[in-house]
């Protein structure tokens, strides 16, 4: 049981799957390039389930380890501190932003067979990439809610995704298993499941981020069940990857 969650990356998506673990009774461990002061506030907004270390403290404090950086930074993951362990991969291939990796471009590696290949010791699991972090951190229900939505989640080792499925349930989320890490394309961005099925309806693009979040907060939205992620992943087409469609928010 995961009872600590250690976070490489505490930007959007990293901050919110540290706010919703401290809501679920966990304990996190925050970490960034910037180095553990300027956490801070987060660690503060947090509270005394939260503290801040750098990304080797992170990765060695955590039953299960997220991370949540720009792909182009995957190889500064530390690969021994998170050796034997299982690590969530949230991070989505923009070229724009991580310039051209061919491997990716050809289809040869899917982004987390890549992660994987870096941390050769540890348990890959792609997960909670395809969902807006607005999205997620509103969208969280308890077990059994009518309108509680699900995520898609590949790996190539079983009792890891089952780790990672636990957590993510604890969360406020079920989960769907899209197959390996190689299969993992089909929650990557432009997909059918990537970021607008969880979508209460067209955002106000030009809204700031607090009317941005406002808008998520208070306007109904819709779960999307297991059954609807699995019929949206088995519809994806492999195109070349970083091509995500116009105007999708980018995260890690």
């Amino acid at each position: 049981m995961t009872k600590t969650l250690g976070l490489i990356g505490s930007g959007m998506i990293g901050g919110t799957l540290a706010r919703l673990a401290v809501a679920a009774g966990l304990d996190v461990v925050l970490s960034n390039s910037r180095g553990p002061g300027s956490l801070s506030g987060l660690v503060a907004e947090l509270g005394d389930r939260a503290r801040a270390a750098t990304p080797a403290e992170a990765a060695r404090a955590g039953d299960l380890v997220v991370a949540t950086v720009p792909l182009h930074a995957y190889d500064r993951l530390p690969a021994a501190d998170l050796a034997g362990r299982t690590v969530i991969d949230t991070m989505n291939y923009y070229p724009e932003r991580d310039g051209r990796i061919a491997a990716l471009d050809t289809g040869e590696l899917t982004s987390s067979t890549l992660v994987q290949r870096h941390l050769a010791g540890s348990r890959v699991v792609k997960a909670c990439n395809n969902i807006f972090y607005l999205s997620l951190l509103t969208a969280a229900r308890p077990a059994g809610a009518p309108d509680r939505s699900a995520l898609p989640v590949a790996g190539d080792d079983p009792g890891a995704k089952e780790e990672a499925a636990a957590l993510l349930d604890a969360l406020g989320y079920d989960t769907v298993d899209i197959g390996t890490l190689a299969d993992s394309w089909r929650s990557q961005p432009g997909t059918p499941v990537y970021v607008r099925p969880y979508f209460p309806g067209p955002p106000p693009w030009g809204a700031s981020p607090g009317e941005l979040l406002r808008w998520f907060r208070e306007t109904r939205q819709r779960g999307v069940s297991r059954r609807q992620v699995g019929e949206l992943a088995g519809l994806a087409v492999r195109s070349p990857a970083g091509e995500p469609l116009p105007r999708t928010p980018r995260f890690p």
